[in-house]
């Protein structure tokens, strides 16, 4: 499952839409391999398409959101 550290309303069927299009362009590019699976690039690809948030703001929004998961638990 993935999470994303917002209210913006995602679709799982959307997050899988891109997903699957992203493998498959991967297949056709003959990538070897990615840093971040299909659905974890999807993910913030969707959360920038909807908000307007810059890449920089979104990875912001997730680190602090780990910080204050670690310090909560």
């Amino acid at each position: 499952m993935l999470v994303y550290p917002s209210a913006i309303d995602l679709s799982g069927q959307s997050l899988r839409f891109l997903a699957q299009h992203l493998t498959r362009r991967r297949r056709e590019l003959g990538t070897r391999w990615r840093k971040l699976s299909a659905g974890q690039q999807a993910l913030p690809a969707l959360a920038h398409l909807c908000c307007g948030d810059t890449y920089a703001q979104l990875a912001a929004a997730l680190c602090c959101y780990k910080r204050l998961v670690r310090l909560t638990t």
